[in-house]
């Protein structure tokens, strides 16, 4: 978008077709919303941007010596300036076989398969004749105490207080577990300290158990091992830690231990000031030394500062360092619950909220989706009911195989 109406010639490649809000795939992965509330076809987004080339593909290698990107369908694309902006992927610290058991969050088909799980374990609740098989379908695990984690953890627990306990009849939802797990001493360590404590006490009034300073030593078809005591459930949800793509390894420059790359203070890569990587898959520290951190805001701003470089032709020796400006940091734990930090003041609890839902409204992309979103937050702000608690067929036999561990 900065580099609309400027003589360029400018291609986008997605191994998606569309846009996604990440920052709500939480809703949709707990029935709140619907896959298309909060994505949003690219061709669309651009249809107007005459200078704009939309490919749907997958970018595995840059070959920098030859100005060149290779693709999965064997494509290859010459460049003058690259900009990649691939995000992050979940991460399982060398531990790759727990992912089978404990899905991350990071797509839309993430999204709807953990919604499915979610919805099929009180299906095959209500249908067991068993207690004990009931409790482990309705134990529910969040692993990592991050935002992602703490707004799935206090969503579920909303779910099984106020939405699923008027629609089923041989169980009762309300004893549903939900464990939230993290291995540091506090959950949402980026901010401050009291603001933590708000959402925990939040998540334990939601009926949350929250497990600070445990570790996960294992995760298999059965449950959560953390150190000698085994927690029996085959709803997971990994939340822990994030990673790169393998591609960023083809650029040949320095990586941090998360994978990102360790950029110039123009966002370009050492020894190719054409190559740019913004968003999640940059590591830069702002003018206070703090390491930048991989948010929606931040990688706006990335975006439009990269955007006017190359519309003005800025030479490389004559680029004025990025600057971050810090617009505040924001989670939700449930209805009218949520925490802010925005400058040198803190919010928490319906202000917070409110804070919350405008701002996420506001970035969200066209106006059908702002106005649909805000409608179903209204419904459900005022009913507790979530309309989007559909099992798809196509979706049926991964759930069901996950699910079948529980009869064992």
């Amino acid at each position: 978008r900065s580099l609309k109406n400027v003589n360029v010639k400018l291609t986008i490649i997605d191994k998606t077709n569309h846009h996604l809000f990440q920052p709500l795939l939480y809703q949709v992965a707990t029935s709140a919303l619907a896959p298309r509330d909060i994505a949003y076809p690219i061709r669309e987004i651009l249809k107007k941007q005459k200078n704009v080339i939309v490919i749907m593909d997958e970018a595995t290698e840059v070959l920098t010596s030859e100005k060149t990107v290779l693709f999965k369908s064997d494509r290859r694309l010459e460049y003058d300036y690259l900009i990649v902006a691939v995000g992050s992927k979940q991460s399982y610290f060398g531990n790759k076989d727990w992912e089978k058991f404990a899905p991350g969050l990071k797509t839309l088909n993430d999204a709807v398969k953990i919604n499915h799980q979610l919805l099929k374990a009180y299906e095959m609740a209500e249908a067991t004749d068993s207690r004990s098989q009931a409790d482990r379908l309705l134990t529910f695990v969040v692993i990592g105490g991050g935002p992602t984690g703490v707004e799935l953890a206090g969503t579920m627990a909303e779910i099984a207080q106020k939405t699923m306990t008027r629609n089923f009849r041989l169980i009762d939802p309300s004893r549903t577990r939900v464990l939230l797990i993290e291995a540091a001493p506090r959950i949402l360590t980026a901010y401050p300290e009291s603001l933590s404590k708000k959402a925990e006490e939040d998540l334990k009034s939601l009926g949350v158990t929250v497990l600070t300073s445990t570790k996960v030593t294992d995760i298999d078809e059965f449950g959560v091992q953390i150190g000698s005591k085994k927690i029996f459930t085959n709803n997971i949800v990994w939340a822990a830690g994030n990673d790169c793509p393998a591609m960023l390894k083809t650029l040949g420059v320095p990586q941090d231990r998360e994978s990102r790359v360790i950029v110039n203070p123009d966002l370009s890569i050492p020894g190719h000031p054409e190559v740019f990587i913004i968003g999640d898959s940059a590591h830069i520290k702002d003018q206070n030394g703090n390491l930048i951190p991989g948010i929606a805001p931040a990688a706006i701003q990335q975006g439009k500062y990269v955007g006017q470089l190359i519309k003005k032709g800025v030479p490389p020796h004559n680029r004025k360092p990025f600057r971050y400006h810090d617009k505040g940091l924001m989670a939700t734990i449930g209805k009218a619950r949520a925490i802010a930090i925005i400058g040198k003041f803190e919010f928490s609890g319906f202000l917070a909220w409110c804070l919350w839902s405008f701002v996420h409204v506001a970035f969200l992309v066209g106006f059908r989706t702002r106005s649909f979103v805000m409608l179903e937050w209204m419904f459900w702000y005022i009913t507790e009911r979530r309309s989007s608690r559909l099992i798809y067929e196509s979706d049926r036999r991964d759930v069901d195989s996950n699910l079948n561990h529980s009869r064992q």
